[in-house]
């Protein structure tokens, strides 16, 4: 008894393996996905645009900030954001809730440096920003 059931087990995590291969892969392009809006988002401050840049956030924010605020908020508050010279990606991951985490390291225009952790939601199909919170990051970017 106890071989047959360790051969069922065998025979499911054989057969899950290519389901778990696949939602591995999926979280990756997840990753990848939620990376391009904020690095979209990132582009568009550098050009100016904060209409554009505006269209990335997230439901919740565009109801605490009107476009005008938003863009005053992310001036005065995040001054390497609003204005960065490079950025990467430091680690990124998706949380059991769905939501995905990504920390950057950013150098602003300002040369300041800072590491910031985006959380991202899901939102009419694609990843929406849905808050930022930075501080100082002595690493070179």
């Amino acid at each position: 008894m106890r071989s047959a059931a360790r051969g069922l087990l065998v025979a499911l995590v054989v057969a899950a393996a290519p389901v778990l291969g696949a939602s591995a892969a999926r979280a990756q392009h997840d990753l990848k996905a939620a990376a391009d809006t904020i690095l979209g988002q990132l582009e568009a401050f550098r050009r100016g645009d904060y209409d554009a840049a505006y269209t990335f956030a997230s439901e919740s924010i565009r109801q605490l900030f009107d476009r005008e605020s938003f863009e005053r908020m992310v001036k005065t508050g995040y001054p390497e954001i609003a204005r960065s010279a490079v950025a990467t990606v430091d680690q990124a991951t998706i949380a059991p809730n769905g939501r995905a985490y990504l920390i950057m390291k950013i150098r602003g225009a300002n040369g300041g440096r800072i590491e910031a952790i985006y959380e991202m939601v899901w939102e009419d199909g694609r990843w929406k920003i849905a808050g930022v919170v930075s501080r100082p990051d002595d690493e070179v970017v």
